[in-house]
């Protein structure tokens, strides 16, 4: 499946977050140098091995990636864990209805990552991410910035390390 995303930080946290669907993710990343990557994740109940590569992008307004995700039982999920490179990504992503069919995904970290907090949006095309019209709660495009991919995150051993890039 294709995957065409942007990532923003966040300016302000929309709302009362308990009106939306949250779900609790723990990830860990078997491959972090780069492309492709290989995570681990446990999504709500769901277990989930996913092999993620970059595409080549005509516009460069978003993230262009294949990935592949193949469903894990819990059993498979634990013994992979004890194999990832870096540490265990962990947070609560909330689902947010925008306009036009769109769906934030805002996620709050917690853990050794507590405090940091980003939006993803997923679109059809390359077309629809170049167009889109963040919210006013969202802050600064940070799509290509290395230093907000979850890969990398698992490899910093302090989160100051990022919080200092929001200010």
């Amino acid at each position: 499946m294709q995957e065409i995303e942007k990532k923003f930080l966040i300016k302000s946290l929309p709302g009362d977050l308990n009106q939306y669907r949250k779900i609790h993710v723990v990830q860990g990343y078997l491959s972090t140098s780069g492309t492709p990557s290989l995570r681990v994740r446990k999504y709500g109940d769901e277990y989930i091995l996913s092999y993620k590569f970059k595409e080549k992008t005509q516009k460069e307004a978003a993230n262009v990636a294949k990935e592949v995700e193949l469903p894990l039982v819990e059993e498979s999920f634990e013994h992979l864990m004890k194999k990832i490179d870096g540490r265990i990504v962990e947070k609560n992503r909330y689902l947010i209805p925008l306009q036009d069919d769109l769906v934030a995904e805002l996620d709050i970290f917690e853990g050794y990552l507590d405090g940091l907090k980003f939006v993803e949006v997923e679109f059809k095309s390359e077309e629809d991410a170049a167009n889109f019209n963040p919210p006013e709660w969202f802050g600064r495009d940070v799509t290509f910035d290395m230093h907000f991919k979850n890969g990398y995150l698992s490899r910093i051993s302090d989160v100051a390390e990022i919080l200092n890039l929001i200010k």
